[in-house]
């Protein structure tokens, strides 16, 4: 089955992101969201999208936009590069991507639903059960869920043959991997057809054919920013401190506040609230009061990178 027709759900940091690299692409694109204030925050993010995918691809243009770390194969290979074809790309995709607060017109005619709403299991599985009352036959559903298992929501979909995980990185255009993920349930054509997907979106399909919380990449990130939390919360350190331990001690370009900013504060917080009743004797992080920590910034509206500030202050 080719997929053509994409509907996501959700327009935050990463739903944004997918939905304008599908239509970068040529994807024909729906961004369902839930009322008409969600629709202009995501048509900002999708502005700044296109000049960020702008910019890149000017700077792909010159010398030192050619290196290895700068250059973005998820806007174009290397050796089939043109400077013109790709801004016609982001022109033409930016002005395609279509809005709809109607979940049943959303979904009316979607090969491919992807759903990137917040990371809550029992949120997630109210739109899933919602959802599948509109969704036509063919439609195969996956979730961007960064650490939720597809088989606690698979049932909710009634259609747990077609459903499973695709699991994007943030700057999608740079870092362009997709997880792709399986459950006990998924047919083998839906597992073949999202791969072929991902790929068709220039992405490196990265396939799992085993469920694993945390996928490939969150499984080696979340302990490193829970360990990089937990220095904090407990008064061990402080934020610019840590980020220099990481950065000048192994050569990367950030550290894990700086990465936290760029996820976000609310799925960080989402994501922390899910180990808060481990107890205490279990729990190898003080996960309370990183869950306090990170509802008082959410409270204060530093929810990250986007909003201007997070655990740093940036220009916007």
């Amino acid at each position: 089955m080719k997929l053509k027709k994409v509907t996501v759900a959700g327009c935050g940091v990463l739903g944004s992101q997918i939905a304008f690299q599908c239509a970068y692409c040529g994807f024909d694109v729906t961004v369902w969201l839930r009322d008409e204030n969600s629709c202009k925050a995501a048509q900002l993010r999708l502005d700044n999208l296109k000049n960020v995918y702008t910019d890149t691809i000017n700077l792909m243009d010159k010398p030192e936009g050619k290196t290895p770390s700068v250059w973005s194969n998820g806007i174009a290979d290397y050796d089939k590069f043109s400077k013109e074809d790709c801004l016609k790309k982001v022109e033409k995709g930016h002005a395609s991507i279509k809005f709809e607060t109607d979940l049943s017109k959303a979904v009316a005619d979607a090969d491919i639903l992807i759903e990137s709403i917040v990371e809550d299991l029992k949120i997630k599985n109210g739109f899933f059960k919602n959802v599948a009352q509109y969704l036509p036959e063919k439609t195969i559903v996956v979730t961007n869920s960064s650490t939720l298992l597809p088989s606690k929501m698979a049932k909710s979909t009634n259609r747990a043959d077609r459903f499973l995980s695709l699991h994007f990185a943030n700057q999608i255009w740079h870092n362009n991997t997709a997880e792709v993920m399986s459950q006990p349930k998924t047919s083998e054509e839906a597992f073949e057809t999202v791969l072929q997907f991902a790929k068709d979106i220039k992405m490196v399909a990265l396939p799992l054919r085993k469920e694993k919380s945390g996928y490939l990449l969150n499984s080696m990130l979340v302990p490193f920013l829970f360990s990089a939390m937990d220095l904090l919360v407990n008064g061990i350190s402080d934020v610019e401190s840590v980020d220099k331990a990481w950065t000048l001690g192994t050569g990367a370009p950030a550290g894990p506040f700086r990465i936290l900013d760029v996820v976000g504060i609310a799925t960080a917080y989402n994501i922390v609230k899910m180990y808060v009743k481990i107890p205490s004797f279990l729990a190898p992080y003080n996960f309370k009061a990183m869950a306090k920590y990170l509802k008082k910034m959410l409270d204060e509206g530093k929810t990250g990178k986007a909003a201007g500030e997070g655990f740093y202050k940036y220009k916007k």
